[in-house]
């Protein structure tokens, strides 16, 4: 009997749709098979699936029919100019038992096929869209985080692309008794896109309509600045010196990394897997802003780079939605 696959490719339908913030907007989905939909984390990674032409979606559920549920050979199958666009977003919300399921788009212009879609939807408008089955055996994949058990201080540094896993990681946050300290840095575009959350995390909403000259990820980088966090890792790590981990093959690696800053290459590294850690940094946003923040924390705070997760969410100048 073959094993039950992980992931999933569920046919969903718009239910309704609320704007969060000018900037953001939450997408209810339904569908027959929404109550098997689980989620780990939150920022589980979902893919949807944009029709091109009324025949897309359709020709993909039905190669994924004949390919035994493997969503995404069914997909590499279909012949280019018959696929879907596919776009990577994050779960929300999921409320399995009414088979609903949230996601959140930054609205911002009608550039692409998911920023189109998301600009014209209404209820009844069908999308694809694979997520993690109820039931199906380990490993659980597709999210990064994974805060350490005893850890005291967390970082939360995202751009408009991430908030809404960055507003699920603090909700999560909030419910667990004798939480650390956290501290959220969160730039969006205005500032009206500041959402209220029962958290006892320390906010920073960072607009850049209050700094019409700034760029993207610039209000990020000063505000991470103007936290002492050389002093607060030394305090927490116990340990001395600039470069916390105190490996030299770590130090050369980052002087490498300093130098391939436009490098076409995504990031994508998680932070290592220690219950131990004092102090966990996620990070989350367009791939050099991500990039230049994991190298200030590591080089210039002496946090140990396995203490942090840092992800390009999107890569300025590219089609990302």
């Amino acid at each position: 009997m073959a094993a039950k696959p992980s992931y999933l490719l569920f046919d969903v339908t718009l239910l309704r749709r609320a704007q969060i913030s000018p900037s953001i907007v939450r997408f209810t989905f339904t569908g027959p098979h929404v109550d098997q939909m689980a989620t780990y984390a939150p920022d589980q990674r979902i893919k949807l699936f944009f029709p091109g032409n009324e025949s897309s979606l359709d020709a993909l559920f039905s190669v994924v029919q004949q390919q035994s549920h493997d969503w995404y050979e069914a997909y590499r199958a279909l012949p280019e100019t018959q696929r879907p666009a596919m776009r990577t977003y994050t779960i929300r919300a999921l409320r399995a038992e009414c088979a609903e399921v949230d996601v959140e788009f930054v609205l911002h212009g009608d550039n692409g096929p998911a920023s189109h879609w998301a600009m014209n939807a209404r209820p009844g408008d069908r999308l694809g869209m694979t997520a993690p089955v109820i039931g199906a055996p380990g490993p659980h994949l597709g999210f990064e985080w994974k805060p350490p058990k005893g850890v005291r201080r967390i970082l939360i540094i995202a751009d408009e692309t991430a908030v809404p896993a960055a507003m699920g990681i603090l909700e999560a946050l909030h419910d667990i008794p004798d939480h650390p300290q956290v501290e959220a840095l969160l730039e969006v575009p205005c500032s009206d896109d500041a959402q209220a959350l029962p958290s006892a995390a320390k906010m920073h909403w960072l607009a850049r309509d209050t700094d019409p000259t700034s760029q993207y990820g610039e209000l990020l980088l000063r505000a991470v600045r103007d936290i002492d966090l050389a002093q607060e890792i030394k305090a927490l790590d116990g340990k001395p010196g600039k470069v916390a981990s105190g490996n030299i093959e770590d130090s050369i690696e980052d002087s490498i990394g300093d130098s391939i800053e436009d490098s076409e290459e995504p990031l994508w590294e998680p932070a290592a897997v220690n219950d131990s850690a004092p102090f966990y940094a996620w990070i989350a946003a367009e791939t050099k802003v991500a990039r230049r923040l994991r190298r200030y924390l590591v080089n210039e705070c002496g946090l140990p780079k396995q203490y942090v997760t840092s992800m390009g969410y999107w890569r300025l100048g590219k089609e990302n939605s």
